[in-house]
């Protein structure tokens, strides 16, 4: 089959990006992928290991002159985030990533590109393989369920990483270093359900869709709509118009992606059945009005269906309510230090329903440890209220500013005189591994860059063919000059 992006340069990126998007890899799925790395370390005669987790590490020698440097650890994921149009049929267990190039831009048909984090495992092969490039002893990191938990990194052998620098490469913003970033949590709500006889004729399925979606750390302070938390208000306002009965809720697909469509089951008697149309089509209008800069797509679908012999109990359907709409989301705390950083937030990413209960994920983040807890306290409040249990997974660390950096510093020269231009530093509010990681390798001097992408964890995410040429260059360059 034809490489879509055969002519591209730097080649031998573009040529290893493209092979990844062929491979499933969704978080908790990166067996081939760790594979297909093996593979590829073996063929260049370089060492690898593969560990029970399917991180990888693969060490290449110094250049001749570089015997003496620093050792530097290149790091990024595997995994990404799968999520696609909701009119998309496409599986990313079975199917290739289906990329098109628009422009300056690699984007896909309808479906998450990959890029985060696909194009800094291209970037460090492309340096692996290379035979020209001078750089110092290099260990490659690629980590695992970065999206999902960080379980990776988690797991990662302190014994198979040892190196001097490290340079993450999972940042979104080419001309940004990032240095310092947000830690997290998943907290976890879950609230049994109770059922009784279904005593309304009518059965109805509302389906809210159309919403941007996006990354719960870089774009949560866009003030885009969440599908979950707009569902919770269509329940409050149903209940202030006619009885009806639940029976099946459910919205998101990823904890740390904004809510993008949610629905739900219930029924109402046959008197409200005109009175539920008007009032669906004005709780639409209110959405698309409250929404109209941010989110200006939302739908309301509503469909009649069969009906169901059980729904909720009143008191299960009223605590379903009070529970997602007591939630918090969103933007919580801003930076005192850093305008316009966020410090503290919650994602309100994945409600599914079991048969017996219903389980609200929550991405809560901050770059104050304090902060984070202070939201955990909120939430454990919230299920307290309701009768629901609450629980934390995942829980993973801040990353603090280092106020020296050899390595900052020397990229800052390096960027000024490829480029002409100042180099920021800058902090961001999503999660980066280099919070364990400095758990992992130790305190040593650790910077984060990349080249420009935009609307991650969205089936509108796209890569800057530009920007990565050059983001690679400039990677080379600062490995060129750390002799």
């Amino acid at each position: 089959m034809e490489r879509v992006l055969k002519g591209l340069e730097p080649e031998s990126v573009f040529r290893n990006f493209e092979a990844l998007t062929q491979i499933p890899r969704e978080s908790g799925n990166e067996e081939a992928v760790a594979t297909y790395l093996v593979a590829f370390a073996q063929k260049h005669g370089l060492e690898v290991i593969r560990e029970a987790s399917n991180n990888i590490i693969i060490t290449k020698p110094a250049t001749p002159g570089y015997e003496q440097s620093k050792t530097v650890i290149l790091q990024g994921h595997t995994d990404m985030v799968c999520v696609k149009l909701d009119t998309l049929d496409f599986d990313f267990n079975s199917m290739p990533i289906p990329i098109v190039v628009d422009g300056d831009w690699i984007k896909t048909k309808g479906t998450t590109l990959g890029a985060d984090n696909g194009i800094a495992v291209a970037m460090t092969m492309s340096i692996l393989e290379s035979k020209t490039l001078e750089h110092p002893k290099l260990i490659a990191l690629f980590t695992t369920s970065e999206e999902t938990g960080m379980d990776g990194v988690i797991a990662l052998d302190p014994e198979h990483v040892k190196g001097d620098v490290l340079i993450n490469l999972d940042s979104e913003e080419e001309g940004t270093l990032l240095a310092s970033c947000a830690g997290g949590v998943n907290n976890i709500a879950t609230l049994k359900l109770d059922y009784v006889e279904n005593g309304h004729a009518l059965a109805y399925e509302l389906v809210i869709s159309g919403l941007a979606g996006g990354h719960s750390g870089a774009e949560i302070d866009k003030n885009r709509a969440n599908a979950i938390k707009l569902m919770g208000r269509t329940l409050s306002i149903f209940k202030a118009h006619f009885p009806y009965a639940l029976y099946e809720i459910a919205g998101g697909e990823k904890m740390n992606a904004i809510a993008k469509r949610s629905a739900m089951k219930f029924t109402i008697d046959h008197e409200n059945k005109y009175m539920l149309e008007d009032l669906v089509a004005s709780i639409e209008a209110t959405f698309k009005n409250e929404y109209e800069i941010a989110d200006p797509d939302i739908k309301l679908e509503l469909n009649k269906i069969q009906g169901p012999q059980q729904v909720f109990a009143d008191a299960t359907r009223d605590a379903i309510e009070k529970l997602i709409r007591l939630t918090p989301f969103g933007m919580y705390t801003m930076s005192a230090g850093i305008p316009g950083l966020v410090e503290s937030s919650n994602n309100l990413g994945v409600l599914e329903q079991t048969k017996d209960t219903i389980k609200l994920t929550n991405a809560i983040r901050s770059s104050v440890n304090s902060k984070k807890q202070e939201l955990n306290e909120v939430m454990a409040l919230v299920c307290e209220a309701v009768g629901a249990e609450n629980s934390l997974m995942a829980d993973y660390p801040e990353w603090s500013f280092k106020v020296e950096s050899p390595t900052r510093e020397l990229m800052k020269t390096t960027y000024s005189d490829l480029y002409g231009k100042t180099l920021k530093v800058d902090a961001i509010h999503a999660g980066l591994e280099c919070g364990f990681l400095k758990e992992k390798v130790g305190d040593i001097d650790m910077i984060s860059l990349g080249p420009d992408m935009q609307d991650v964890h969205t089936p509108f995410e796209k890569l800057s063919i530009s920007s990565t040429a050059r983001t690679y260059e400039f990677l080379c360059e600062v490995l060129k000059r750390m002799k």
